[in-house]
């Protein structure tokens, strides 16, 4: 009887390989919600009810992590479906700093590239690592790949270099996209032409005003609340104070619900106008949700705000998973997070954590002020145009200086560093470029620091100082637009949750760590295609006892 009972257990919580149906997916759908730490889906898993709630019943890793150390929205979302980490990815922060030309350079900067709308000339050029979709097209040619996203690095950076269409959100334009060279705006438009139409026109009759969401507002509205951020006095509310400029209503609709809500439209309606997962092939469609991670920054992650948002984003993401209904064959939803966030710091503070700002600006003038004293300089030495957690040595003129000035001026910052209580380490990104790389199957979440700066770091980009600030100590400057950060080596910005699901998957936890690394082999290995032999990530097979 005993022996029965164990089996029925086995049986009935999917832990039997013939329990589960094997996914066989003609369309893969990868979702990143941009800021998702794995503290936030744990705080409100059990509000879940639409979206949300169906991926959590699959094959649920509760303790994903993005295992570098500069867990910004471009290196996160360059992770996740290349199977390598931003030192082989060239995406090693969201900005970087040249020191050829003296000048701060965006992630996705390509200036021999257009922009429907005219903004910054993006395009994949600099992420060097091809991602799964590209590896798909190569065995594949006639399987189609669409990228889209509320920001221009998710669309890009998931859907890769030989995406079919790359569409994200720009407040009073609509969706945009680059413009390959041999190539038209209006044909690179045509697929989002009609539904930005729509959009335009839809805003125009009943412009988005963001309240609380019917059955929310008693459960949010209990978390409203007065702060002060950056000598700021305001309230954690909802509706939000209207805005008075045009410029102010198209960053409020930006930063609200509004934006994911538009992303998951247009991805539906691009799976159903291009058939997507109906053949014989299998299609891509990546898609990059990036409302949490402007409420985040803009809110905190535990206000009414954010608790609205999650609300209103599960019942969107439910929305499209029943479109997914319609998908002629199998389709694989895989859900993760470019990086995790924490709170902001006021609101930490005041329940009794011994969280605090590093103030930026004013820690690298000081920074400066005593190196052009101690080292007799003429110049400011250190520049921090991506954030000062990477730092570069520059010469009198702004750019590259000589090996020695840069190695007299790293010993003596490094040796002020270091001494610094808010610095848990600083390192010359030499010594990071030629670590040792810890063994492969070492845990993500018992890296060491030193591994987790090395698998951030990408030659020629990244700075020459890397440092890592003591856990809860923000290097972040509280704004009107800003109060909450990411960007640590820690936990609170590493853990993310990494969710997969198709119809037939039997629902389960596997509580030991999953790196976004390995979720495009994963995939590779289920659809039939082989990855790059230098991806740094394993495939992990999603049906119990079933080899990859």
């Amino acid at each position: 009887m005993l022996l029965s009972g164990v089996l029925a257990a086995a049986l009935a919580t999917g832990f039997a390989a013939d329990a589960e149906t094997k996914p066989d997916p003609k369309l893969v759908v990868v979702i990143s919600i941009d800021q998702f730490s794995a503290n936030l889906y744990a705080q409100h898993r059990g509000e879940f009810t639409g979206g949300l709630k169906t991926l959590s019943q699959g094959v649920v890793y509760p303790n994903g992590y993005q295992s570098h150390a500069f867990t910004e929205t471009c290196p996160g979302h360059s992770t996740l479906l290349t199977g390598k980490h931003p030192n082989k990815t060239g995406i090693s922060a969201n900005d970087w700093y040249d020191r050829e030309s003296g000048k701060a350079v965006y992630c996705l900067a390509d200036p021999t590239a257009t922009l429907a709308d005219g903004s910054r000339p993006v395009s994949p050029a600099n992420m060097v690592a091809t991602a799964y979709g590209d590896w798909l097209k190569d065995v594949s040619p006639t399987s189609r790949v669409y990228g889209v996203s509320g920001k221009d690095r998710g669309a890009i950076t998931m859907s890769g270099h030989k995406a079919d269409g790359q569409f994200w959100y720009m407040p009073g334009f609509g969706f945009t996209t680059w413009i390959p060279q041999g190539q038209t705006a209006e044909a690179r438009m045509k697929p989002v032409a009609a539904f930005n139409a729509k959009l335009a026109a839809d805003q125009k009759k009943k412009p988005f005003v963001w309240t609380y969401a019917a059955g929310t507002a008693k459960r949010c509205k209990a978390l409203e609340a007065d702060y002060v951020t950056g000598g700021r006095s305001w309230r954690a509310a909802l509706p939000i104070p209207a805005a008075t400029t045009e410029a102010d209503k198209a960053r409020d609709l930006y930063a609200s619900p509004y934006t994911d809500e538009k992303t998951l439209e247009l991805a539906q309606a691009l799976r159903e106008a291009n058939g997507l997962g109906d053949g014989p092939q299998v299609d891509v469609l990546t898609i990059s949700l990036s409302a949490t991670d402007f409420i985040g920054h803009r809110y905190g992650a535990r206000g009414p705000e954010m608790c609205d948002q999650m609300a209103r984003l599960d019942d969107k993401l439910g929305v499209f998973l029943k479109s997914l209904d319609k998908v002629k064959g199998g389709v694989l939803v895989t859900l993760a997070a470019d990086h995790g966030g924490s709170d902001f710091a006021e609101r930490l503070h005041g329940e009794g954590y011994g969280t605090e700002r590093v103030i930026g600006k004013t820690w690298i003038a000081t920074l400066n002020t005593q190196l052009r004293t101690d080292l007799g300089l003429s110049w400011d030495p250190l520049r921090a145009d991506g954030g000062i957690d990477q730092i570069y040595v520059v010469g009198p003129d702004g750019k590259a200086p000589s090996l020695a000035d840069r190695m007299r001026v790293t010993t003596a910052a490094l040796g002020l560093m270091n001494k610094d209580p808010v610095v848990a380490g600083a390192f010359d990104s030499n010594a990071i470029l030629t670590a040792q790389p810890e063994p492969a199957d070492t845990s993500p979440e018992e890296i060491s620091l030193v591994e987790r700066l090395r698998r951030s770091a990408y030659p020629g980009r990244v700075g020459d100082i890397l440092v890592a600030f003591k856990p809860d100590r923000i290097p972040a400057t509280a704004g009107g637009t800003y109060v909450a950060g990411h960007g640590s080596p820690w936990d609170y910005d590493r853990r993310i949750p990494i969710l997969f699901w198709w119809k037939g998957a039997t629902p389960h936890e596997r509580v030991l760590p999953l790196d976004t690394v390995d979720i495009a082999p994963t995939i590779a290995a289920l659809t039939g295609v082989k990855p790059p032999a230098d991806v740094d990530g394993v495939c992990r097979p999603l049906v119990y006892g079933q080899a990859c």
